[in-house]
């Protein structure tokens, strides 16, 4: 009971992040937000997080094939939960969408057949059947197959973050696509990982385990600070990167950002110490515990910069 009203503190202070942001993010800047924003980055925030807690279990539990005397028993799958929750924000960003983007006061403002007249409706739409999609799968007797809903999901939003009006809007959206695969087995790949070695208790094959999930991270890791520099500086110029960190909403949100990103970078190379060198290596669970944490500030952050304006005028 304490540890399930601890995970609904966490969600609640999660969820200031993206609802608060903007305001603060936008004070002094002489931007101006698109009405609605902060619920606009809740619901990105949640999909986000509806991606990564599947996604991460499938991973893991690839690596946990390869573990010898690996047990078979598992943690309960959040994915049927997950599948849930992103299909109720996929459905709510599409009424948003629906509503010509402020976020709708009333169901009569909602326009659900106008969705498929406009690229960024038909893509708000995929995202709601691809979660349906994933939780029938998941409910299946092949639970595998909803990798393949999932990464509709990965794809429409790479899509969307970067409309057709943009410069090369097929790099910018590669680039995106990569940075959320990379980091939706980053952190939900570390999630279920530690779940996994709360179930399977203080064996060799749990550190065996964390040992693999820590070896594949550092690529993971590197492949999403790499996008996320490209990304940035496709919208952010490196002549004008200082300025517009600290003088647009964007700039600053993205500069929270890396710095909470080298902070779990730090933690995990913690963590990758002690599994080394430590004499009992599961004593790597208590960082990758913090990282975790650490790791769903980061989604916060990232739902709240897909809603706020982008500085760059192309």
């Amino acid at each position: 009971m304490r540890r399930a009203g601890t995970v609904l503190l966490l969600v609640a202070l999660g969820a200031l992040v993206p609802l608060l942001g903007p305001s603060a993010a936008l004070r002094g800047t002489g931007e101006a937000a698109a009405p609605g924003a902060g619920g606009t980055a809740l619901l990105r925030g949640v999909v986000c997080a509806a991606l990564c807690v599947p996604v991460g279990e499938l991973f893991v539990r690839r690596l946990a094939r390869r573990v010898p005397g690996a047990p078979e028993a598992w943690p309960r799958s959040g994915a049927p939960v997950a599948a849930a929750v992103g299909f109720a924000a996929a459905l709510g960003l599409a009424s948003v969408v629906a509503a010509g983007d402020p976020v709708p006061g009333s169901v009569t403002g909602i326009d659900l057949g106008g969705l498929h007249a406009s690229r960024e409706g038909r893509l708000a739409l995929l995202e709601v059947n691809a979660f349906a999609v994933a939780g029938l799968c998941v409910l299946s007797r092949r639970p595998g197959t909803q990798v393949w809903p999932l990464a509709a999901v990965a794809v429409a939003e790479a899509l969307r973050a970067h409309p057709t009006t943009e410069h090369t809007p097929w790099v910018g959206s590669g680039l995106t696509l990569v940075h959320l695969t990379c980091a939706s087995l980053w952190a939900g790949g570390l999630l279920y990982a530690l779940r996994t070695l709360r179930r399977w208790g203080a064996t060799a094959a749990g550190a065996a385990l964390l040992g693999r999930y820590a070896r594949v991270a550092v690529g993971l890791l590197a492949a999403v600070t790499a996008t996320g520099v490209w990304s940035s500086l496709r919208r952010m110029p490196p002549e004008t990167v200082v300025e517009q960190l600290t003088s647009t909403a964007y700039g600053r949100v993205l500069l929270a950002k890396v710095l909470l990103v080298a902070a779990v970078a730090g933690l995990a190379l913690c963590a990758r110490r002690r599994l080394r060198h430590a004499a009992d290596p599961l004593t790597a669970c208590s960082p990758a515990r913090a990282e975790v944490l650490a790791l769903g500030v980061v989604v916060a952050v990232s739902g709240l910069l897909t809603a706020l304006p982008v500085p760059v005028r192309w």
